[in-house]
């Protein structure tokens, strides 16, 4: 059970790390934004966030209902 338990943390130990080689490495490294909004290929295919596509498509809906 301890060999389990060991295994599982060095596991997660080398995740984390890797994960973070590239805020440690670099001058200003840093997480860059994973949100859709703040990817250019999906701007470019007018692709939103479901959030701004649901307040759109409301206000088409409620514009038409009048």
């Amino acid at each position: 059970m301890i060999k389990t338990f060991i295994f599982g943390m060095l596991i997660i130990a080398i995740s984390v790390a890797l994960l973070s080689v590239k805020l440690i490495f670099l001058k200003n490294g840093k997480f860059t934004s994973q949100h859709v909004k703040d990817n250019p290929g999906l701007q470019k295919r007018k692709i939103h966030c479901v959030i701004e596509q649901d307040k759109e498509m409301r206000l088409v809906k409620h514009n038409t209902l009048k």
